[in-house]
């Protein structure tokens, strides 16, 4: 596990201490939390530069389309 210090303004550090946001279980949650909203943010970006660029979402049959050709290339693969 790495450790971090961090040395936030007094008025915010005895604001989170008394929220409860200090321990460890908080923090993880915290840290989680911020890193989902990272990935839907991405995630949201690419579909909006997707859409920029004339790319047209795939209906559900298309998906599944896709889905059962890369199963079969897994499948077809020699080895597997």
């Amino acid at each position: 596990m790495n450790s971090n210090s961090i040395c936030p303004p007094d008025q915010l550090a005895r604001d989170v201490q008394a929220a409860g946001l200090l321990t460890p279980k908080a923090l993880r949650g915290l840290l989680k939390d911020a890193m989902q909203r990272r990935a839907a943010q991405e995630l949201l970006g690419g579909a909006k530069r997707a859409s920029a660029a004339g790319s047209k979402p795939l209906s559900m049959r298309q998906i599944q389309a896709e889905v059962n050709a890369v199963r079969r290339e897994k499948r077809d693969q020699p080895g597997a």
